[in-house]
């Protein structure tokens, strides 16, 4: 994700991010993420915003790596003892390394053309069987919010295709609604799968 825009909107607001709440079919979601993932296994938090979920994970007992294109929220999960990195979901270009991927409402700030490529790039970078976890909020089209962060909306019908084409097996679809930095209220889709 490189939109100006969005990563500004970040920047102004990491302790805003930071004070709103999960909701509870979130944190349970993220618990069934950590369980399934191999005890001490290796996990790359994409589009980690400023760590909170990766500093659950190392509470956890997993190993973590951290991925956001906002340099604000790089810095916060840093000085958390987070090893996290500036760089865009184009920096995902492992194979076989993670046993654990988490995307939480970060791929929907990828334009939608360039959702189909990053499902393949995070397929490679999993070892086989790895959990994939996606949040996204449900919809259609792309548009900013009322903060200017672009946003690509999806049904569920096409998380679930777009996750097949990729080579992932669904385990677990979790919906709700949800409110979020902007002070909307959302649908959202939280999925568990594996490579």
């Amino acid at each position: 994700m490189t939109d100006r825009k969005t990563i500004d909107a970040y920047t102004t607001r990491v302790a805003e991010y930071l004070s709103v709440p999960l909701p509870p079919e979130q944190i349970e979601a993220r618990m069934a993420f950590a369980e399934a993932v191999a005890p001490g296994g290796y996990v790359l938090d994409l589009g980690s915003g400023p760590g909170a979920d990766s500093m659950f994970f190392l509470r956890e007992a997993l190993r973590v790596r951290a991925l956001d294109a906002t340099p604000a929220f790089v810095e916060h999960a840093r000085e958390n003892g987070v090893d996290a990195h500036v760089s865009t979901f184009d920096d995902v270009t492992e194979t076989a390394t993670f046993d654990g991927i988490y995307a939480s409402f970060s791929l929907l700030h990828a334009p939608r053309k360039d959702f189909p490529r990053h499902l393949a790039a995070i397929h490679r970078a999993l070892k086989p069987e790895g959990i994939f976890f996606l949040g996204l909020k449900l919809g259609t089209g792309e548009h900013r919010d009322d903060i200017d962060r672009y946003y690509t909306y999806f049904s569920q019908t096409e998380i679930e295709e777009a996750l097949a084409e990729a080579g992932f097996t669904i385990d677990r679809i979790t919906t709700g609604v949800g409110k979020g930095l902007a002070g909307s209220y959302d649908g959202f889709i939280l999925v568990i799968a594996h490579a």
